[in-house]
């Protein structure tokens, strides 16, 4: 199987269901941001962090596949069975997000980014994801998308938050909080 087709040489794209689009339809940009997206997730699975986080990120990675076929398929068409994303997918990003939160102290302040470069990562991943999500909702003003892609997407934003945190906590290093200038 060769990874060239040409068929995107004149600036269009399939859509499964077969529907051409230009490459800067709004779908387009909403999967290609889940797949920006997945490999920052892989960036920071790369890095030295605890197994159980590196097994947690692999499964986020799956699911990614999962909301980027959800996207890349034309809700008029396509008659392909997709997999599909379910409440516990959620029900994972929440019950990580309090593991870590039971350990971490109190947030009390808007945190910049940074402290560790795994941490970086982490919010780099996390602003890629909200931008995601924000590409998911204004799609979903025109077109169909599932509901469970833009709530997953808001979820993980908020697991990379917690995990840039809990990195940084890892690494003995205080939290770069931001304290207003007034």
């Amino acid at each position: 199987m060769k990874i060239y087709t040409k068929t995107g040489d004149k600036g269009l794209t399939s859509l499964i269901g077969g529907t051409r689009v230009p490459k800067h339809h709004l779908r387009i940009e909403a999967y290609g941001t889940v797949d920006e997206l997945n490999s920052y997730i892989g960036l920071i699975r790369d890095q030295n962090i605890e197994q159980h986080d590196k097994d947690i990120l692999k499964e986020i990675q799956d699911r990614l596949f999962t909301v980027g076929s959800s996207l890349a398929s034309d809700p008029e068409k396509s008659k392909m069975t997709i997999p599909d994303l379910y409440d516990d997918d959620v029900d994972l990003l929440e019950k990580e997000m309090d593991k870590m939160n039971e350990i971490l102290p109190a947030l009390k302040h808007f945190i910049l980014p940074g402290g560790a470069t795994t941490a970086s990562y982490c919010h780099i991943a996390r602003c890629v994801c909200r931008r995601a999500e924000r590409l998911c909702v204004h799609l979903a003003e025109e077109s169909k998308v599932e509901e469970k892609v833009i709530i997953y997407l808001n979820r993980l934003s908020d697991y990379l938050f917690t995990l840039a945190r809990m990195v940084v906590y890892q690494h003995n290093v205080a939290e770069n909080q931001w304290i207003p200038r007034v």
